[in-house]
């Protein structure tokens, strides 16, 4: 999913082949972060909307609405909170 949706375009994402964006933050270590993006407490459900519609939740994103469901979203915020 994180690869069929250009993630790896603007991330470097650790264990997804060729995602190795400088655009936006690297992804490494993520489920130790507070935060997603400075401004939202990093919990599942928050992450499972920042991941299809970061807009709605902060306006002023660079990071597009992606065109994915909410249990293709949970499981990319699943993938994520493996990175340590």
């Amino acid at each position: 999913m994180i690869a069929s949706v250009g993630c790896g375009v603007c991330h470097d994402i650790p264990g997804v082949a060729g995602a190795a964006g400088v655009v936006a933050p690297s992804l490494r270590g993520f489920a130790g972060r507070p935060l997603i993006a400075g401004v939202h407490v990093n919990e599942p459900d928050v992450l499972v909307s920042w991941v299809r519609d970061a807009p709605g939740l902060s306006p002023d994103t660079a990071m597009p609405a992606m065109p994915i469901t909410e249990q293709e979203a949970r499981d990319v915020a699943a993938y994520l909170y493996t990175l340590r």
